[in-house]
C-alpha cells in the first residue's frame, strides 16, 4: 500500500479453517482473514494456530504461505483434524455457521516461539471463539501478558462463549471491535441502563478502561471511539454477494491505518470501503487493491 509509513508487525491468534458452503469451500477463520488482509496491505502478518496432519491442512498451509502470511507458528496436531465450518447463507447473503468441535485449533499450545513473536509484534489480534477450549484459551491468556497492544475482535458464535470469558478479555484489551448486536448483548451482560449505541460504547469504555472501541453496523457503516472522540461512517451501498469475512477485512484495514497513526476518520472511511468490497465478492478473502478501494470511495476522482 502506497501510504504505509513503517513496516508493521502484527500477530493474529486463533482459528484457521475451511468455510464449507453448499456448493464450494473457502479458506477462512476470523484471525486468519485479518492476517491475510493485513498482509495484502503491506503489513508483516503472522498467525498462531494449529491444523491437522491431513490433506486440507496442507492445502490451508500452502494458501497462507502463498498469500504472504508467516506460517512459522502454525502447529501440527497428529490426532485432531483441520477445522471446518458449515456455512448457510440467507437471501440477503448473511451467514450462519455450524462449527465442528473439537478440531486442531482448539489445542493451540504455548511455547517459547509463540511467546517470542508476540513480544516483538506491534499488535496482537485475537477473538472469542478460540476460547471455547481450555487449552487454546489458556495459551491466549498467557500470550496476552506479552503483547504491546491487544486487540479483541469479539466474534459471538453460540454456544461457544460465556459472559465471564468475554468480560475477562475486554478487561485485558486495548482495542475492542464489536458488531452492533454484540455491543448490545455484552452491554446487557454488564447491566448497562442505556439504549443508544454511543451511550453503550462509552459505558463499555468506562467499565473496561478501554480507550479504543469500534462498532460495525453492517450496511450502515461503523462508529469508532478513539481517544475520547467519536468518528462515523454511514456505509456504502452495494449488492451483497456474501458477508463472510467482511468484518475481518474491515478490522485489518482499520488497524493498518490506526497503527500507522493515520487520521481516525480516514481510517474508518477506508475500513468501511474495504468491508463493503469484500461483501460485494464471494468468500472471505477476495483480492482487493488499494486503487480499487480509493476508486470505490471516490469514483469521480482520478485514482491513477
Amino acid at each position: 500500500m502506497n501510504n504505509i509509513k513503517k513496516k508493521l508487525n502484527v500477530v493474529c491468534f486463533g482459528e484457521v479453517l475451511f468455510d464449507v458452503f453448499p456448493t464450494h469451500k473457502k479458506i477462512g477463520g476470523a484471525p486468519l482473514n485479518v492476517a491475510l488482509r493485513l498482509a495484502s496491505l503491506g503489513v508483516n502478518a503472522q498467525i498462531i494456530s494449529r491444523i491437522g496432519n491431513d490433506e486440507i491442512g496442507k492445502e490451508l498451509l500452502n494458501f497462507i504461505k502463498e498469500n504472504g502470511v508467516s506460517t512459522n507458528t502454525i502447529q501440527i496436531d497428529e490426532s485432531l483434524s483441520t477445522g471446518e465450518v458449515l456455512v448457510q447463507l440467507d437471501k440477503k447473503g448473511s451467514a450462519s455457521y455450524t462449527i465442528n468441535y473439537p478440531v486442531a485449533w482448539d489445542k493451540i499450545e504455548c511455547n517459547p516461539e509463540v511467546e517470542s513473536v508476540v513480544k516483538k509484534a506491534d499488535a496482537f489480534v485475537y477473538g472469542s471463539l478460540v476460547c471455547r477450549d481450555l487449552i487454546s484459551f489458556n495459551t491466549l491468556l498467557e500470550l496476552i501478558n506479552y503483547a504491546k497492544y491487544k486487540i479483541f475482535d469479539v466474534n459471538l458464535r453460540a454456544p461457544f462463549y460465556t459472559k465471564e470469558v468475554l468480560i475477562r478479555l475486554m478487561l485485558q484489551s486495548d482495542f475492542i471491535k464489536f458488531n452492533d448486536d454484540e455491543l448490545y448483548e455484552i452491554s446487557a451482560f454488564l447491566k448497562s441502563p442505556y439504549h443508544s449505541l454511543e451511550q453503550n460504547i462509552l459505558f463499555i469504555a468506562e467499565h473496561t478502561n478501554t480507550k479504543h472501541i469500534c462498532v460495525t453496523k453492517g450496511s450502515h457503516g461503523a462508529v469508532l471511539y478513539y481517544n475520547e472522540k467519536m468518528y462515523y461512517n454511514s456505509g456504502y451501498k452495494i449488492d451483497v454477494v456474501d458477508t463472510v469475512g467482511s468484518g475481518d477485512s474491515f478490522l485489518a484495514a482499520l488497524l493498518c491505518k490506526l497503527l500507522n497513526n493515520d487520521d481516525p476518520q480516514n481510517a474508518i472511511d477506508f475500513a468501511c470501503a474495504m468491508g463493503a468490497l469484500v461483501a460485494k465478492n464471494e468468500g472471505a478473502n477476495p483480492k482487493i487493491t488499494d486503487k480499487a478501494i480509493h476508486t470505490f470511495m471516490n469514483p469521480t476522482k482520478n485514482n491513477t
